[in-house]
């Protein structure tokens, strides 16, 4: 008796099994099959991406491309021309030139979209899903550095023609493109900034959209030479100075400093050169000027009137 109910268990349990997967196998080979046949999502992508492409357009997207290149640089060429004849009017026809490049840059990316793309329904939805996400990861310190060039654009924090002081590097702005701006230093190299990096820093803006700068020259003097004569002979020779721009006044300002156990005097005219252009050739004229007047009236600075005169102070035995 209790053999044959075993065998009847084990029956029923095999046959338990069986239907199950007769079941599993007729539920799930329609998906099976299914998910076979369908395409990675990636393939999918690009198969249709190239159904959306236009052949005709991308060849005539080239073609406006290189137009407007060539155009930009005739452009740039014959501002630089009109700079040169015009100095006075320099900065304004550069900032004109920024803002005409932005323009055309803006429609040429929108043209150049329009005519190689078949927009509908799907390729929005399918740009605005996978590729959107795809091309954000790729592209995001692009993104920040054109948006961050719209920024500059309306807020101005300098201008093109400016002389600025940013992150060590200290130069003229020649150019404020979508993705950076280009410094031209002093050293005559030509230094590229991401724009969202000026965003997240601190920028000295020397003349502001303005051809005059104020320049800082600094000399010094023992504190036993004449200096009311000293004063005098630096604020002549910056006004004297043919780059110096006397609408505006000139100051040299007088401070008493201690340093390394030596007492001097420390003078600083504070003089505006007549184009930014001008500020190492006004500083070097005045400081010529200054120490020739020096060498003549016997005034001395400190390192060299400790050197070849007497001690500042003398000690008493």
């Amino acid at each position: 008796m209790k053999v044959l109910i075993t065998k009847l268990t084990s029956q029923k349990i095999a046959q338990q099994k069986l239907t199950k997967l007769l079941l599993s196998v007729l539920f799930f080979t329609p998906v099976i099959a299914q998910a076979e046949s369908t395409e990675p999502p990636e393939l999918e992508v690009i198969s249709t991406l190239a159904t959306m492409v236009k052949p005709s357009g991308l060849f005539l997207s080239l073609l406006l491309f290189i137009g407007v290149w060539l155009l930009l640089k005739m452009v740039k060429s014959v501002v630089d021309d009109l700079s040169e004849v015009f100095a006075e009017k320099r900065l304004l026809l550069q900032k004109s030139l920024v803002f005409f490049q932005f323009i055309i840059y803006f429609f040429s990316i929108a043209t150049a979209t329009i005519i190689s793309f078949e927009f509908s329904t799907e390729l929005i939805a399918l740009l605005g899903g996978t590729l959107a996400v795809a091309i954000g990861f790729a592209i995001k310190d692009l993104a920040a550095s054109v948006i961050a060039g719209v920024i500059i654009m309306f807020d101005r924090p300098f201008q093109v023609g400016d002389r600025v002081l940013f992150g060590g590097e200290y130069g003229d702005i020649i150019a404020i493109g979508i993705r950076s701006v280009k410094m031209n230093t002093l050293d005559d190299n030509v230094v590229t900034i991401p724009n969202n990096i000026f965003l997240n820093g601190i920028t000295s803006c020397g003349n502001y959209g303005e051809l005059d700068m104020q320049v800082a020259i600094k000399f010094f003097i023992a504190v036993d030479q004449n200096l009311t004569l000293a004063q005098y002979i630096v604020r002549e020779a910056a006004a004297l100075s043919k780059f110096a721009y006397l609408k505006k006044p000139i100051n040299v300002l007088v401070l008493q400093e201690m340093s390394n156990n030596m007492v001097y005097y420390k003078l600083t005219v504070k003089v505006y050169v007549l184009d930014t252009k001008y500020e190492k050739a006004l500083e070097t004229d005045i400081t010529l000027r200054v120490n020739e007047a020096f060498t003549k009236e016997g005034i001395y600075s400190p390192s060299l009137h400790l050197a070849n005169q007497r001690p500042l102070v003398s000690e008493k035995a």
